[in-house]
């Protein structure tokens, strides 16, 4: 099962809407409970796709 990528650093970023902890949208945020593991690792990929963009270095799996 995929685990959810929350950081508990839960403030959302005004200028770009993404939750400055894990990356997703509140939409995302959102659904993840309910959602399958196919859309769940596309929620991650998009993740993986939005911290490169953003030059975070913050490791998910590590919460470094």
């Amino acid at each position: 099962m995929i685990t959810s990528p929350c950081l508990n650093i839960c403030k959302m970023d005004a200028d770009n809407q993404l939750c400055l902890g894990c990356f997703r949208t509140l939409e995302e945020i959102t659904i993840w409970s309910r959602v399958n593991e196919t859309q769940r690792a596309r929620i991650l990929a998009d993740i993986a796709q939005r911290r490169l963009e953003h030059g975070t270095r913050i490791d998910p799996n590590t919460h470094e």
